[in-house]
C-alpha cells in the first residue's frame, strides 16, 4: 500500500461475507481480512447462511452440527487479526414462513453482531411453496414477504432485497409494480430495519447492484437506512465495487451509510466513507474469479 493509503482512517466494513462452510464459497475468514486491510477497510462481519433443520436448502448453507463450528472459525479469525482488522461474528438468516421460532432460537444461541435477513427465492423449498405462472404476481408477492421478513422483528438488515428480478428476468418491468413495492416498503420503514446495498447483483443475470436505483430512491424517501455488502463469496470481492455503491447511494439522495457492531447501528457520512477506501489498483491487483456467488 501507499503511504497514503496507510494513513486512511479506516472506516467501513465488509459487513456480507460467507466461508466453505455454505458449500458454495471459498477462503477463511482470515483470506477475507487480508483484502479488507488493503481495501482500507476497518472490519470483516463474516455472515455465512444459517442451518436450517429438515434438510431445507442443504446444499447451500452449513449443516446444524456445524453451527458450533462456525462460531469457532470466527472467533479463531477474530483473535488472529486482532489489532490489524476487526473481524465480527454475523449470521445471513432465511425467512420462511414456519420457520420463524427456529431462527430466533439459533439468532440467541450465539453472540451475534449483526443479523442479515434473507428471502431466497432461487431455493427449492421458496419455488415449490410460492411458485405463481404469473411472473408480475410473483414479484409482488415476493416484496409482500420481504415486508414479513421485517416485521418478524429478528433482523438488523434485509439482504439483496429485490433479488426476485433474477428469477424473473425476461419479465422484469419494475415501473408496473412499484406501487408493490411502495407498499411493502410502507411496512418495512416502520420497523426501523436497515436494507442492503449489495454490489454483487452487478455479476447476476440482470447487472445492476440489489436494489435497483428507483427502489433507493424509495428508500431514502422513507427514511430506511442502508448497507453496503459485497456478499462475498471469495476474498477478491471484499470490499467489491463499495466506492460505485456509494456513489449510487449519493445519487440517490443519501447522505451516510451505515454498519452494525454489537447489533446497533453505525451511521458513516458517504463523504468521509469514500474517503477511507483504498481504490481496488493501488498497491495489489484485485481479481474477481468467475464463480457462483448465491446459492
Amino acid at each position: 500500500m501507499t503511504n497514503a493509503a496507510a494513513t486512511r482512517k479506516r472506516l467501513l466494513y465488509e459487513t456480507h461475507s460467507h466461508t466453505p462452510l455454505c458449500r458454495h464459497a471459498v477462503g477463511e475468514p482470515g483470506d477475507y481480512a487480508e483484502f479488507a486491510l488493503r481495501r482500507g477497510l476497518r472490519g470483516v462481519i463474516v455472515t455465512c447462511h444459517n442451518p436450517m433443520p429438515d434438510g431445507f436448502s442443504s446444499s447451500v448453507r452449513m449443516a446444524l452440527d456445524e453451527f458450533d463450528a462456525y462460531v469457532a472459525m470466527v472467533e479463531r479469525a477474530r483473535a488472529e487479526w486482532a489489532g490489524r482488522v476487526d473481524i465480527r461474528l454475523g449470521i445471513e438468516a432465511d425467512f420462511f414462513e414456519g420457520y420463524e421460532a427456529f431462527v430466533e432460537r439459533q439468532l440467541d444461541a450465539a453472540p451475534f453482531e449483526y443479523v442479515i435477513g434473507s428471502v431466497h427465492p432461487q431455493i427449492g423449498e421458496y419455488r415449490k411453496r410460492y411458485w405463481d405462472d404469473d411472473p408480475v404476481r410473483y414479484q409482488t408477492a415476493y416484496f409482500t414477504r420481504l415486508a414479513d421478513a421485517a416485521e418478524a422483528g429478528l433482523f438488523d438488515c434485509l439482504s439483496h432485497p429485490d433479488i426476485i428480478k433474477n428469477e424473473t428476468a425476461g419479465a422484469w418491468e419494475p415501473d408496473r409494480i412499484m406501487d408493490a413495492i411502495g407498499a411493502a416498503l410502507d411496512r418495512i420503514a416502520r420497523t426501523g430495519i436497515a436494507m442492503e446495498l449489495n454490489t454483487s447483483g452487478a455479476n447476476k443475470t440482470i447487472p445492476e447492484m440489489n436494489p435497483f436505483p428507483a427502489m433507493l430512491r424509495a428508500m431514502r424517501s422513507r427514511g430506511v437506512p442502508v448497507v453496503v455488502g459485497s456478499d462475498a463469496h471469495v476474498p477478491e470481492r471484499t470490499g467489491d465495487r463499495f466506492e460505485t455503491a456509494l456513489e449510487l447511494l449519493r445519487s440517490c439522495g443519501y447522505e451516510s451509510v451505515s454498519h452494525f457492531v454489537g447489533r446497533r447501528r453505525v451511521d458513516v457520512p458517504i463523504e468521509n466513507a469514500l474517503a477511507s477506501l483504498v481504490p481496488a489498483d493501488q498497491g495489489f491487483n484485485l481479481r474477481i474469479r468467475n464463480v457462483v456467488t448465491e446459492p
